[in-house]
């Protein structure tokens, strides 16, 4: 163990491959099916919307997958990320944890998202690709697939869930800077759009109305095709380069950790960091695993693990996964990259094989442990890395109260220099803890798509 307070991998050691924990699951994973037939889809069912690298990626079982040399060129504009432990937080709690963060805010575009938008956008590109829609929450992906394609020059047109649209006009401004076009979600500018609107004109959006709004636009033109910045397997394979690089980096602090956590919308960031170390556990180590939700869309904690729709308007395959239900309308929270029905499949499976456990956080408290953080750290967490933060910090006071020593890594996916508006309004004590309405949970669990398996 070492007194460094940073953690830091020379540019030569960034990893050379994405991990595919596909490879080592116990279990396979259930295929994805076609809503029409029911049947596993194959790549042509997808090629509308993906290029054949992305589709190749999403099925491959391969346990590693090279990373592309231009992909690594550009990574390293900002990796590998630093690993750093919280001395301060940890004197603050009084305990005797320690407490390390994997620190993803150091970006261009200041979260964990281009490290899968920088591979979409160089595939695309090799394949002819002009165009890319996309949907975004809170903004972070939308603002990621913006600055990848400005780098392959990319026209990109992203489709913002209309709450995060209002309540975050500088993520909308970088996205714009980027060149994107960025578009308040559900829009009349799609089928899917017009319908939501038409049955409810006041509609905050949701990250499932957005989705079926990008896929719309790729679907029907020849020069577009769809990205998306989580919850399928390629994505989770793109983002493993963060628990890559952290392995090294906790060997280096001579500790390994006994939790590891991350937040959890769509799963990528928690997959990041996560599948890297599922795959030490299944090989022998001791190590909980705790992805972390909010309380106001509880995905992992209170959805059914079924076969479902990704998105609102019925656009997409199959995929079995833990969800709300994909009419399921969470309520407006200033975690808007956690406002997801779904839980990428992979994420999904692991739980149901007792790989990870699952909580679930109001905002209000939330809030409150990412600005003890900032006040010991110096870093302001994006809402949604603020339910990470939360759990670290009470894993750590558990250490506390047993008197022993416990090692806490948890992935901080980004920053929340572009949602201040947040953090003023919990300031001012207008946050509420918004619970989700059990009725409708239940009629969007009543409408899942029969599925005989």
């Amino acid at each position: 163990m070492t007194d460094s307070t940073k953690y830091l991998l020379a540019e030569d050691r960034l990893p050379k491959a994405w991990y595919n924990l596909n490879a080592d699951l116990p279990v396979p994973l259930p295929p994805p099916l076609h809503p029409g037939t029911g049947q596993p889809i194959g790549p042509d069912d997808l090629a509308p919307i993906f290029p054949m690298a992305i589709i190749a990626q999403e099925v491959t079982t391969e346990r590693w997958v090279e990373i592309p040399e231009p992909v690594r060129d550009i990574y390293r504009l900002w990796r590998p990320s630093p690993l750093v432990r919280a001395r301060r937080l940890e004197k603050a709690l009084d305990t005797p944890a320690h407490i390390y963060f994997k620190y993803e805010g150091v970006s261009p575009a200041g979260s964990h998202k281009p490290n899968t938008s920088v591979p979409q956008a160089f595939y695309n590109r090799q394949e002819g690709v002009k165009r890319i829609a996309t949907e975004t929450g809170a903004g972070q992906w939308g603002s990621s697939m913006a600055f990848a394609g400005s780098l392959f020059g990319l026209e990109v047109e992203v489709y913002m869930v209309k709450i995060s649209y209002n309540q975050k006009p500088y993520r909308r401004a970088l996205m714009e800077t980027y060149g994107a076009t960025c578009i308040p979600s559900p829009s009349p500018l799609t089928a899917s759009g017009r319908a939501i609107l038409a049955a409810d004109p006041d509609s905050n959006g949701s990250l499932g109305i957005a989705i079926s709004e990008a896929v719309e636009v790729a679907a029907s033109r020849d020069d577009t095709k769809y990205a998306l910045g989580s919850v399928l397997n390629h994505v989770c394979l793109h983002q493993t380069v963060i628990g890559e690089e952290a392995i090294e980096q906790m060997a280096m602090a001579g500790e390994q950790p006994d939790v590891v956590i991350a937040c959890t919308g769509g799963g990528s960031n928690f997959a990041g960091l996560a599948f890297p170390y599922i795959r030490e556990k299944l090989k022998g180590m001791t190590v909980r695993v705790v992805g972390v939700e909010p309380a106001s869309c509880p995905t992992l904690t209170r959805g059914t693990y079924a076969y479902d729709f990704g998105d609102t308007g019925h656009l997409t395959p199959l995929v079995k996964m833990h969800t709300l239900g994909s009419t399921f309308m969470p309520p407006g929270s200033h975690a808007g990259g956690l406002r997801y029905h779904g839980m990428a499949p992979m994420v999904s499976h692991v739980q149901q094989l007792g790989l990870m456990e699952a909580r679930a956080y109001h905002q209000t408290e939330c809030f409150a442990a990412a600005v003890q953080f900032a006040r010991c750290e110096g870093i302001v967490p994006a809402p949604e890395s603020s339910h990470a933060v939360r759990a670290a910090i009470d894993e750590a006071l558990a250490a506390k109260a047993e008197g022993r020593k416990r090692v806490i890594l948890f992935n901080l996916s980004g920053h929340g220099h572009f949602d201040m508006q947040a953090y003023t309004d919990y300031f001012a004590g207008k946050l509420q803890d918004l619970d989700y309405d059990a009725a409708a949970l239940a009629a969007a669990l009543g409408e899942l798509p029969a599925v005989a398996e």
